[in-house]
């Protein structure tokens, strides 16, 4: 008998050791900094339908703004600012292992719809200073930031959209939730969001590893509790979105597996404030815009019309 307790505590403490291992491993890859995602991306050729957007936008004079995140990294930005002077900025927020330079085909959009156009790197993106990727969770805060930044050199008249893809989407989605959102944020607009950092981690976890959920994504986001400050459960823009109050429109391409298209139906339906829901037919995880090009300004542009005007 005292064997056997002696075999079963040492097996339980394999596996624990195994789990631990394995978990740091996940958090590295999920949540640690990726060189990779510090170079520009490789541009677009001419036979791609979005190729001018991002040639025109590259070419654009920029202005390099920088704000300091309440835990102290130094973080980076993209000005530009519109054709014809203006209190209407878009601010852009890209996914993850992005940048700015991911963002160039979206800054141009917004720029010909007449906004100036920030469009920040991320913590541990880009670059902006920090090891530790923050799933628009960490990032919401950081953002917030911005959003003063915008109002104190353009002033209080400031007429502010927030547009976010992937985990840009998360990330203003889950700013749109925060008690002190500026009253100068007119719209948001959100390309393929998760509901929350959970539930797009046990998807992965299948999707990408083969692996059952349970028990490596709660030792996973128990490390990250530890090293991020978060769970994963935390990071929800489902839960921010019930609490917004700005009018919000749900992008999601019908073929997305990465994010899976079933995720933006809870989010539409947890919002309260005026929304709008596009589902693009035939459009793998952010890849509405490349697909629909027309389209996808046009509606843009009619729910701005609506909402900020």
């Amino acid at each position: 008998m005292q064997n056997l307790v002696k075999w079963l505590l040492g097996f339980v403490l394999v596996l624990v050791v195994i789990l631990i291992i394995a978990g740091q491993y996940f958090f590295h890859v999920a949540q640690v900094r990726d060189p990779k995602s510090n170079q520009p991306d490789a541009l677009r050729q001419k036979d791609d339908p979005l190729y001018q957007y991002e040639h025109d936008f590259l070419a654009r004079d920029k202005q390099i703004w920088h704000e300091t995140t309440a835990d102290g990294l130094k973080l980076d930005a993209w000005y530009v600012p519109a054709a014809q002077k203006t209190n209407k900025t878009a601010i852009l927020a890209h996914g993850w292992h992005n940048n700015k330079t991911t963002m160039a085909i979206y800054g141009e959009l917004f720029h010909e719809l007449g906004y100036n156009v920030l469009i920040p790197d991320n913590r541990a993106h880009g670059q902006s200073q920090g090891k530790i990727i923050g799933y628009g969770w960490l990032d919401r805060r950081d953002y917030i930031q911005w959003l003063h930044q915008i109002i104190a050199r353009n002033g209080q008249a400031s007429d502010i959209v927030m547009y976010g893809m992937s985990m840009g989407a998360a990330t203003v989605l889950s700013t749109s939730g925060e008690a002190d959102l500026p009253k100068q944020v007119k719209a948001v607009i959100a390309d393929s969001s998760y509901t929350s950092l959970l539930a797009e981690t046990k998807h992965e976890a299948g999707e990408m590893y083969h692996l059952p959920w349970f028990p490596f994504v709660n030792v996973v986001s128990g490390i990250s509790k530890l090293r991020a400050g978060y769970f994963y459960a935390e990071a929800s823009p489902l839960k921010q979105v019930a609490k917004s109050k700005t009018p919000t429109f749900l992008i999601h391409g019908d073929a997305d597996t990465f994010v899976p298209t079933k995720m933006v139906y809870p989010l539409y339906d947890a919002i309260k404030a005026p929304k709008a829901l596009w589902v693009t037919s035939g459009s793998k995880h952010v890849q509405s815009f490349h697909d629909h090009p027309k389209a996808y300004r046009d509606k843009i542009q009619a729910f701005l019309a609506q909402y900020d005007h």
